[in-house]
């Protein structure tokens, strides 16, 4: 059954593209390349009038503010947009709520979603469950790729290997290990802080509690950070 009829043609054609970070955008050039190779899909179905929209590069799927898919939807609601192109689910959403927003606009405006494998018609009912398993798994993509991410620091902390740069006034050495910066200076105001903490029992009261006076501490050679402010009057303390 062709389901590009002689009303989707009348309208737009919109070609979205995503690339999820600025590092992406850089050099997973091929991804851009076959994205933007579906115009060509497009005019050869039969679209004239094809729009390329690409305001979303570098940007997240799974929540973030997008201004091209709002911009998408914005023009799916004016019946501007015949056909949505996209290369794959994960391109458009990274979450069920956009993913079924965009899916019941294209249905109540009689727009189509196209991917690289099939057309597809969210009025239909074959189509609609289809499309439905395809947001979902995109959906559980993130969760997956998550759980992995957060898996590994987790394993590594339980083996005694994992490492992370440490916050201001303290330093990392070079055998990994965290500890306060070797500047007298830094030290004391470490040590001040963590005396009025335990004087006053307030994480936020204790920083408030020190005179003012700020004084520019340089991180020691060992440390990996460049400098810290110190916001203790050292000498009045």
């Amino acid at each position: 059954m062709n389901k590009i009829t002689a009303d989707h043609l009348a309208r737009r054609a919109c070609v979205y593209v995503r690339q999820s970070t600025p590092d992406q955008v850089q050099h997973n050039l091929e991804s851009q390349r076959r994205q933007y190779a579906l115009v060509n899909h497009a005019r050869t179905l039969g679209w004239q009038d094809v729009d390329v929209i690409d305001d979303d590069l570098g940007i997240s799927g799974s929540g973030t503010r997008r201004p091209g898919f709002e911009r998408l939807l914005r023009e799916l609601c004016d019946g501007q947009v015949g056909a949505v192109f996209s290369i794959e689910a994960s391109r458009l959403a990274r979450n069920g709520r956009d993913w079924h927003t965009l899916l019941e606009f294209c249905s109540v405006v009689g727009a189509l979603l196209i991917d690289a494998e099939a057309v597809y018609d969210p009025r239909l009912t074959n189509d609609r469950l289809l499309l439905g398993m395809k947001g979902t798994i995109s959906e559980m993509e993130v969760a997956s790729f998550r759980e992995r991410a957060h898996a590994a620091p987790v394993a590594e902390g339980a083996a005694g290997r994992f490492s992370s740069t440490g916050p201001d006034r303290v330093c990392q050495t070079m055998d990994d290990r965290i500890e306060k910066d070797p500047d007298v200076r830094v030290g004391s105001t470490i040590d001040l802080i963590f005396r009025k903490f335990a004087e006053l029992g307030s994480v936020r009261q204790a920083p408030r509690s020190i005179p003012r006076g700020a004084q520019r501490v340089e991180k020691s050679s060992l440390c990996r950070s460049i400098r810290v402010w110190a916001q203790q009057d050292v000498g009045a303390a």
